[in-house]
């Protein structure tokens, strides 16, 4: 997969689940293992997730060059720790394993897909300044 097809996609998937967190937090929510009707406020901190996620995904497509290569940054610190606080919730008791590996993965996999697009972002800030 090259930079751009990676950029797209994770720009993709972040509209996708942001725009799901946002619009239905509950259900989001019970999708990704949370248990939300035993927090009633938890679809407010759904929604300031969703509208992170967006931003990033509109950053990124907004942007190109260097002002790209630091929305992909960007988005890839809050992806390591989405994963991270997944693992410290696990640590700390008040997520389960299955919760907690279904909490990291998808953060996982946008660390990985975010260096895919950060590497084609910096082969194109490099060939823009040769």
């Amino acid at each position: 997969m090259d930079g751009s097809t990676a950029t797209n996609a994770l720009a993709g998937l972040r509209i996708a689940v942001g725009a799901g967190a946002y619009a239905t937090p509950a259900l989001a929510g019970t999708l990704f293992g949370l248990e939300p009707k035993r927090n009633p406020q938890s679809p407010y901190l759904a929604r300031l997730f969703g509208v992170r996620d967006i931003a990033l995904a509109g950053g990124t497509l907004a942007s190109s060059g260097a002002e790209r290569r630091t929305w992909i940054v960007a988005g890839l610190a809050c992806d390591a720790a989405d994963a991270a606080a997944a693992l410290l919730g696990h640590r700390a008791g008040y997520l389960s394993g299955p919760t907690a590996a279904m909490l990291a993965a998808p953060a996982v996999a946008a660390v990985a897909l975010g260096a895919i697009a950060l590497q084609g972002a910096d082969d194109d800030v490099l060939a823009s300044s040769a």
